[in-house]
């Protein structure tokens, strides 16, 4: 009689959190894949779950608590494999939560994950943790390919030096470490001959790119390096530090047709008392010097600023600077944030928290300023022609959406085929907070 094909073990991996997380997830989907193994959407039976897990706020932590219990109310046989940021600093947590068995692997373990998931022998607990603040080498973790999506994300940093006082990361994430130029190079080669027609540079702290390494790398000479082996790719830079927008990075933005110009700056609080309790190395002032500096140099291209409100002791006064602040600026959009009191950091300690609702009323004030500055940035590029990377998907109007070289989001009619390729689009208008246009 024939033998009965063996059944493939079937694997359902989730992400929480940001592109590094995101990048990551791809690897071990990867390495899953090249394993032999079943890919199948997070909310079907699998074998196994990978749960990729975020920190950054209290409420990422609900997030990622509620996610384990989902995967183990899905399948009570299934090995259950939880790692991130939430996994490293709270492994405890987590085992009071869960009545099953259940494999945490730590940051600093992630390039083990498949591996670990996929072994033959295990117990009811295992725990693959590492002291994340004595790891030193940036581990690669390859990607061969994005999932539904039209944009790869190349990691090429991870850990972060700075210690912001409201920030877990560091705890999480470790010391600041470097993929080496070599590999994160071939890697980008990979995402090319795979299709990728755009790729978001990103890490923990991408401007600290290279420091860590015996080598005269920078961020500038990656970037230079990256851009000019692979012309016929549009490159991002995901958040960097307002002191690190250098004239040198600011150069390559303006001589390079391939390096688009968006940039994702973090400002947090535009109080200097605030920011210097929030342990960040600028004043407002030179916030403002850095902004204005790029936006002269490179006057199409978008502004996206972090902003972090209700911080311990920001009062009406210290709110209103950082208000006024944004509103003098010229940027394009703003991702607000009510300040998450954190165990662990240093401004947890602190006695004058801002209470709930107050932190409340500044996110709104803030979203209200930043949906005004969108509207006026997105008018200032009708009739304009760009350069739009087409997506897959289309609105319930059956229009296609893309993105334009500084970040527009444009919908527009294009037959199905032109999805993942880069067009000609002009802006024709913008109705309510969407942008419509015409394929030249």
């Amino acid at each position: 009689m024939p033998h009965k094909k063996a059944k493939k073990i079937r694997v359902a991996i989730t992400t929480l959190g940001c592109k590094v997380n995101q990048y990551e997830s791809a690897s071990f989907q990867s390495s899953f894949m090249a394993r032999g193994v079943e890919i199948v959407p997070f909310s079907q039976r699998a074998d196994i779950y990978v749960i990729n897990t975020c920190a950054v706020t209290n409420k990422a932590g609900a997030q990622s608590r509620q996610t384990i219990r989902r995967a183990l109310k899905k399948n009570s046989k299934a090995r259950v494999v939880v790692t991130g940021c939430y996994s490293q600093i709270a492994a405890l947590d987590i085992l009071e939560i869960v009545d099953q068995p259940v494999c945490i692997v730590g940051n600093g373990y992630k390039h083990l994950l498949v591996d670990f998931a996929l072994a033959c022998d295990y117990c009811d607990l295992e725990m693959y943790m590492a002291d994340i603040g004595k790891v030193r080498e940036c581990y690669h973790l390859p990607v061969t390919t994005f999932p539904g999506r039209t944009r790869a994300y190349l990691k090429i940093q991870d850990g972060c030096d700075n210690y912001c006082s409201y920030c877990i990361v560091p705890l999480a994430r470790g010391r600041s470490r470097s993929v080496l130029p070599e590999i994160a190079l071939g890697q980008a080669r990979m995402f090319v001959e795979g299709g990728y027609r755009e790729m978001v540079i990103t890490g923990i702290h991408v401007g600290r790119y290279g420091q860590d390494l015996d080598r005269p790398d920078t961020l500038a000479t990656f970037l230079d390096q990256v851009t000019a082996l692979n012309p016929g790719t549009r490159f991002r830079l995901s958040s960097l530090e307002p002191n690190e927008l250098s004239d040198e990075i600011l150069a390559l933005f303006a001589t390079r047709e391939n390096l688009m110009p968006h940039f994702h700056i973090p400002l947090q609080s535009g109080d200097d008392t605030i920011l210097q309790k929030m342990n960040r190395h600028y004043t407002g002032e030179d916030f403002r010097e850095i902004v204005m500096k790029a936006h002269r140099r490179l006057p199409h291209a978008a502004f996206g600023i972090d902003v972090l409100v209700g911080f311990p002791g920001e009062d009406d006064a210290a709110f209103q600077n950082t208000h006024d602040l944004l509103a003098s600026l010229p940027i394009t959009y703003l991702h607000v944030f009510p300040y998450s009191r954190r165990p662990g950091t240093a401004a947890a300690k602190h006695t004058n928290q801002v209470p709930s609702k107050v932190k409340d009323e500044r996110v709104r004030i803030l979203r209200g300023l930043a949906e005004g500055k969108q509207q006026e940035f997105y008018r200032r590029f009708v009739t304009t022609r760009h350069r739009v990377l087409a997506e897959g998907k289309k609105n319930k109007m059956g229009l296609m959406r893309g993105f334009t070289e500084n970040y527009i989001p444009v919908y527009f009619e294009a037959p199905a085929s032109m999805a993942h390729t880069i067009v000609e689009v002009e802006i024709d208008r913008v109705e309510d907070d969407r942008v419509f246009g015409t394929l030249v």
